[in-house]
């Protein structure tokens, strides 16, 4: 059994990837930066829910002082942040730097002395890093500065083990889900599999980056060949 700290794991991806550690008996902690949704949704799936903000970062460590061993790290928080340069917003644009990057690598930080050699850690990244849109400024950046963090981690804290999994269109997710269905249609149509990648293949991702003992400092993308569109 595997104690499991699973950050952001009470919605889409980290919760579906939550359920399944949780489902295989794994020891799961997950958080949300609502301290009663996180307890509501640890009890739907058997695991401990702790309150946890990523853009508060100085508040991170007292948040996880009750955390011990950690085994395997993921760090799936996210926001989604409609900036563009030529409409800046200032504070969004703090907020998500904050989160993604100072608020991941305080997690880091304030469990450093819990994680063993045997550790590993998945960080999130993004597609958007490599396919911009009109919105994606802020979001396109730091999804490229979780490359460097990856680098960076993986150096510092060998031999704990550092990976990134960038998601593509995740069509059963529910930010895609909402989304009109010609759009999805649309995207099919781009993606060489002819499928778009889903929730399943996303934890699947993540649960190879944890368990591979020889796969260290990896950006791994799970769009089905989308970027090729």
């Amino acid at each position: 059994m595997s104690r499991v700290l699973v950050v952001g794991g009470t919605s889409g991806i980290g919760l579906e990837f939550a359920r399944a550690r949780a489902g295989r008996g794994d020891d799961v902690v997950l958080t949300s930066r609502d301290a009663h949704r996180a307890e509501a949704v640890a009890k739907e799936v058997g695991a401990r829910g702790l309150a946890l903000d990523l853009a508060r970062p100085l508040e991170i460590a007292a948040a996880l002082a009750d955390v011990g061993r950690v085994d395997h790290l993921v760090i799936a928080g996210v926001s989604r942040d409609d900036n563009k340069v030529t409409e800046y917003d200032i504070n969004a644009a703090l907020s998500l730097v904050t989160l993604k990057l100072v608020g991941y690598t305080e997690v880091v930080h304030a469990l450093r002395t819990r994680l063993h050699d045997g550790s590993a850690i998945v960080l999130f990244g993004g597609q958007a890093k490599e396919r911009p849109y009109p919105g994606a400024t802020t979001v396109a950046t730091v999804n490229a500065g979780i490359r460097g963090l990856m680098n960076s981690l993986a150096v510092e804290l060998a031999p704990v083990r550092v990976n990134v999994v960038h998601p593509g269109v995740v069509g059963d997710s529910p930010y895609w889900l909402a989304k009109p269905e010609k759009v999805l249609t649309a995207l099919r149509t781009e993606t060489p599999t002819g499928r778009l990648a889903t929730m399943a293949d996303v934890v699947d991702a993540v649960d190879f980056l944890l368990r591979n003992q020889s796969v260290n400092a990896v950006e791994l993308t799970v769009d089905g060949g989308w970027l090729l569109g």
